[in-house]
């Protein structure tokens, strides 16, 4: 399979959410709002929650469905390797980690 197109993605494109695989549903929301500051948009009992910054639907789906009390993966193995997310400042960062 050829992995350059004739047809070029529009610079316009946004990636609108990204669902991740949590063992610990409370935990992650602990992270990810009560440290980094994303906002809870909605929640599924104990099994899912979406969150967002700034108003948007969801950013970040965060569900147990098949990975409730799960270990990581094994080193090698397929999978999302990082995401960045991106605050306005460094000052930004530096307050919600600090």
């Amino acid at each position: 399979m050829k992995a350059e197109s004739s047809k070029a993605i529009s610079p316009g494109v946004k990636i609108g959410h990204v669902h991740l695989k949590v063992s610990d549903l409370e935990r992650s929301l602990d992270f990810y709002c009560g440290v980094l500051g994303f906002e809870l948009t909605q929640r599924y009992g104990s099994q899912a929650a979406f969150i967002s910054a700034g108003g948007y639907h969801h950013h970040i789906g965060l569900n147990t469905w098949e990975s409730l009390g799960g270990k990581p993966p094994a080193p090698g193995t397929t999978g999302l390797y990082h995401v960045a997310i991106l605050y306005p400042a460094r000052a930004d960062l530096a307050d919600a980690l600090l």
